[in-house]
């Protein structure tokens, strides 16, 4: 028997509450220094100047001096022409693992639902066009190298991303997919933007999400939100499995009372 649906109410964007802050009060050199940092990624972990600078949109002169800075700090290093990071950026994850609440309280519910479901579970965040992983457990089973905290996907083709895509305004979610680029990175993976749509508002009225070989080939996840006492997403908890090892009847039918009872446990905490 089929669970229940239960919808998930639009929540609004906590960023999008916010007023945006005046110019003068940014400091444009931290914002181009943490760009910088962030390019480096599993595309391009060695760059020239001129690549930084092109790939960030900075002058070369500008790029040079950002980089000599972070090597000066410690961030990152170079070998006479590329520069590559260095594992001082690991204190900056560090710093949220350690001090931030949803990771600490997230944490204790993933072992309970990996333990008992003998499956990979985690958990992730809305990064901009990305989902981004806080917290994950794997049970013996390693089903994608993704499931690890700090690894980022698509959200417009897995569980999770599609769950908190779900939460969104329906005017802010239609936005969002009309701003990407649907590349099929399987045969399964949903490229049509109509379609997706259509499928974030099947997410959002049935209160979960079930996702196919979308991202990867034999990868199978099903998703939750979970929500504060308030009603907003704050992130999204997910099991994945091997697709030769259980049917998405199975997923949905073995796996989502338990995931919606970690939901809400961890309601109570979030």
């Amino acid at each position: 028997m089929r669970p229940t649906a239960t919808s998930v109410p639009a929540v609004k964007n906590p960023t999008q509450l916010a007023h945006a802050p005046l110019k003068r009060d940014l400091v444009a050199g931290v914002e181009k220094g943490l760009t910088v940092i962030a390019a480096f990624d599993r595309e391009r972990p060695h760059m020239t100047i001129s690549e930084v600078a092109a790939y960030c949109d900075l002058t070369r002169a500008a790029a040079r001096r950002y980089l000599f800075t972070l090597r000066h700090l410690g961030f990152v290093t170079n070998d006479g022409k590329q520069f590559s990071l260095t594992p001082k950026v690991l204190r900056l994850a560090q710093s949220y693992m350690h001090s931030a609440r949803l990771p600490h309280s997230v944490q204790p519910e993933l072992h309970r639902l990996a333990y008992m479901l003998k499956e990979s579970s985690s958990a992730g965040v809305l990064d901009g066009d990305d989902v981004l992983c806080v917290a994950a457990l794997s049970v013996g089973r390693v089903v994608s190298s993704t499931l690890q905290p700090g690894t980022r996907v698509p959200a417009y083709c897995t569980a999770n991303g599609r769950m908190l895509l779900s939460a969104l305004p329906v005017p802010d979610m239609q936005a969002w997919v009309a701003r990407q680029n649907l590349m099929p990175l399987t045969p399964n993976t949903i490229t049509d933007a109509k379609k997706l749509i259509d499928e974030i508002a099947r997410v959002r009225a049935q209160g979960y999400a079930a996702v196919d070989q979308e991202l990867e080939l034999g990868l199978r996840t099903l998703a939750v939100p979970l929500l504060n006492s308030r009603g907003d997403a704050l992130a999204a908890l997910n099991v994945s499995v091997h697709a030769a090892r259980m049917s998405m009847t199975q997923l949905i039918e073995d796996c989502l009372p338990s995931l919606r009872h970690a939901q809400a446990q961890l309601k109570l905490v979030l």
